[in-house]
């Protein structure tokens, strides 16, 4: 069992302080909650009281856990998952949940467990039950699950396999800087975990896609991304259908914009979210489509999406801001 740490608590009584529909930012593999950060202001600003945990044990900075790279490893999806789920039961109120990668993977749990208002996925990993193995996906993974000692090592990415994975549309410039500023090692044991997860029954990286108090889902994909293609977005999406509520979808592939989250708030007629013009409700619950139903959006993008602001302008000129629960 994994313990809230001083500065989740914080933010957490920082949270219920308010009277805010609070939302908790959930990272992925190979970066820290400080990816975050820039997202985090773009919420406060629009009147959300935001929170961003750490996985189990996860050093404050990015410093010092290329430092100590050790003490990331063995932290496995059930762990993650518990921990996300002791801070969030800390709330007074349910949250809006964005999960990235594998945070998107722990999203989906959380919001399986009935803990979410509303959940977004944005490039989300594979769970049990998803089948497709695109070649770029086990080329993105292969750093660690070629190797069956690195299950229980924290594995750093170099910065050509961090180009391929998370940064393979932006120029190499952008790269390099990203890569120095957000990279640290990532727990192997979680990637062994979805690799295995449709031959192991008992695997933690399953998902409860029956249940009825899931709320609101919103799956969102890069047409670019290497390291979770369409095709595992979607069978993702065919999944998280079986819910019990009348589910729908939607693609907009919004060409131009930097990321997938970008796009996922872009103004387009079949983006689920509303622009930066519209006035936030405070509830995300208030979703324009059917509470429960998934939603299935792509966007044409590179991987990488934290390192923007969501209505920074795109190389296009274009700019848009991603607010959940926002009226149309």
């Amino acid at each position: 069992m994994s313990d809230v740490t001083d500065f989740e608590a914080q933010q957490v009584e920082q949270a219920n302080a308010t009277e805010l529909t609070p939302v908790v930012f959930i990272h992925g593999l190979w970066l820290l909650q400080s990816s975050w950060d820039r997202w985090r202001a773009v919420f406060e600003e629009s009147g959300y009281a935001t929170l961003a945990p750490g996985w189990p044990d996860d050093p404050g900075t990015v410093e010092d856990a290329n430092r100590h790279p050790e003490v990331m490893a063995r932290k496995s999806v059930g762990q993650i998952a518990d921990h996300f789920g002791d801070v969030i039961g800390k709330l007074t109120k349910k949250p809006a949940l964005i999960g990235h990668s594998f945070g998107g993977l722990i999203t989906q749990i959380l919001a399986g467990r009935g803990t979410a208002a509303v959940s977004v996925a944005i490039d989300a990993a594979p769970f049990r039950g998803v089948l497709p193995l695109p070649v770029s996906a086990l080329k993105s993974a292969a750093p660690v699950i070629g190797n069956p000692a690195n299950r229980g090592r924290a594995v750093p990415l170099t910065y050509d396999q961090f180009r391929f994975a998370f940064a393979n549309a932006v120029s190499e410039t952008e790269a390099h800087d990203l890569y120095a500023t957000f990279a640290v090692p990532g727990s192997g044991v979680t990637l062994f975990q979805a690799a295995a997860a449709n031959l192991n029954p008992w695997t933690e990286a399953k998902v409860d896609t029956q249940n009825p108090d899931r709320g609101p889902l919103l799956i969102v994909d890069g047409e670019m991304d290497n390291t979770v293609p369409w095709a595992v977005a979607n069978a993702s999406y065919k999944r998280q259908k079986r819910n019990p509520t009348s589910p729908r979808s939607s693609r907009s592939p919004a060409a131009g914009t930097p990321s997938p989250s970008i796009t996922a708030g872009g103004k387009s007629p079949t983006s689920p979210w509303p622009s930066s013009r519209s006035t936030p409700s405070p509830d995300p619950a208030h979703t324009p489509w059917a509470p429960g139903s998934p939603r299935l959006q792509r966007s044409t993008s590179c991987r990488w999406s934290l390192s923007r602001s969501p209505r920074e302008p795109s190389r296009k000129g274009r700019s848009t801001t991603w607010r959940p629960g926002s009226p149309t």
